[in-house]
């Protein structure tokens, strides 16, 4: 890995790839269904059971406005960092770890405004592929992160 790569895990929601920075990932579970908590956000799955704790669990098809997909059993829950705290993030499939170099990052085009510009980092562009290069540490607000975690 050159010193210009950045390292990031690729998955997809919707059909469509997604990526993030494998530094803001610390785990990949199985699917598991999570336990309903009453009055959450809508794009809250609930919570699971993660090591001696609990660990709130967020769909992207809801969080992103995007049409729901169907659990399978490629489907899986990333755990994400979130300063002091841990959320997972259920994606229909991750599918590799890929060194991608700076220049096959584009910034977010001009129509990607409001509240997406916060999260989206740009456009990965490798392998006659798009891949919406995210950060993860911006998917919630800070006060959706307080009513969460």
């Amino acid at each position: 890995m050159k010193q210009e790569d950045v390292k990031v895990l690729v998955f997809s929601v919707n059909g469509e790839l997604y990526a993030t920075s494998i530094l803001e990932v610390e785990r990949i579970l199985e699917y598991e269904n999570a336990t309903k908590v009453p009055d959450s956000p809508q794009f809250v799955e609930g919570v699971i059971n993660y090591g001696d704790s609990i660990l709130p669990v967020i769909t992207l098809t809801k969080r992103f406005n995007l049409e729901s997909s169907e659990i399978s059993k490629d489907s899986k829950i990333i755990v994400t960092k979130q300063n002091d705290s841990k959320i997972g993030i259920i994606v229909d499939s991750v599918s590799e770890v890929k060194d991608v170099g700076k220049d096959n990052i584009e910034d977010s085009p001009s129509i990607i405004t409001g509240i997406s510009k916060r999260y989206i980092k740009g456009l990965i562009k490798i392998d006659g592929k798009i891949i919406i290069y995210l950060n993860i540490l911006a998917i919630l607000t800070d006060e959706e992160k307080i009513q969460i975690l």
